[in-house]
């Protein structure tokens, strides 16, 4: 599995999720968890481990990312770090949790999840709606259930809870400036969490001649993150050149492609 083709695969595969994050501020487990599924089951994983091993392998991925997307918007102030703490019990349970039922499911199954899920995201991409504001302060247990809710779709699909954390902070009244800084910093514990839970549930498919840790190859994380990291500053930069709306509605269509040819590969 460690030809050059493959390694080289990986790191055009970083750079584009790096690429697009930085630009869009989305991409992550959308883009790569459909890829890895493609590059995996071309490298022999069998069908039935190949979705977990790609959702394992993003979600390690994004430990990097989150970090390097954290320092950027925390540089700026604009991470409301209280609103962090608040959710972040929630979030641990949720994605380390899910990940005990991710290893149940059927691989079919999750794929028809994910391309179910990135559809709607598509769709939100698509229009670039947000929610309207409310006004009534949220409390304890709404934070928990919200958190570990977020969490849990966020280990079922391997993304760094965007899509979900964005449209709620927003809804919370939370200036959209801040709710992408908020919600970069909670793809932290979501991808901590998910990684620890995807390490535990596969670890008796471990095979260390292959370089696999549960249901995370570590080659792929190793060459995704490196790239991704360098890449988000420059996707970052020509955000602000970009017609970024336009570019958010040719990616929504990017994503239910890949989900489609996800599910399909595994039929």
């Amino acid at each position: 599995m460690l030809d050059i083709e493959w390694l080289v695969l990986f790191l055009l595969l970083g750079c584009v999720v790096g690429f697009m994050a930085g630009l869009l501020g989305i991409g992550g487990g959308g883009i790569m968890v459909p890829l890895l599924t493609t590059l995996f089951l071309a490298q022999g994983v069998p069908v039935e481990k190949v979705v977990h091993l790609a959702l394992g392998t993003s979600m390690a991925s994004i430990i990097f990312t989150s970090l390097s997307s954290l320092r950027a918007h925390h540089a700026k102030q604009a991470v409301r770090w209280l609103m962090v703490k608040r959710l972040s019990v929630g979030i641990l349970i949720g994605t380390f949790a899910a990940t005990f039922v991710v290893a149940k499911i059927d691989a079919l199954y999750l794929a028809l999840f994910f391309s179910v899920f990135m559809g709607c995201v598509s769709i939100q991409l698509f229009l670039n709606r947000h929610p309207k504001p409310v006004d009534h302060s949220p409390g304890g247990k709404e934070f928990l259930c919200v958190g570990a809710g977020i969490g849990a779709v966020s280990a079922l699909v391997s993304i760094g809870g965007g899509s979900l954390t964005v449209p709620y902070l927003v809804w919370r009244n939370i200036d959209i400036k801040h709710a992408i800084g908020t919600s970069a910093a909670i793809g932290l514990p979501i991808s901590l969490a998910g990684t620890l839970g995807y390490l535990v549930n596969g670890w008796s498919t471990t095979t260390e001649e292959a370089y696999t840790y549960g249901f995370i190859y570590m080659p792929a994380v190793a060459l995704i993150s490196v790239a991704s990291v360098f890449m988000a500053p420059i996707g970052a930069t020509l955000a602000h050149r970009l017609p970024v709306l336009w570019l958010k509605k040719i990616f929504s269509g990017l994503l239910i492609l890949l989900s489609i040819k996800m599910l399909l590969s595994v039929v």
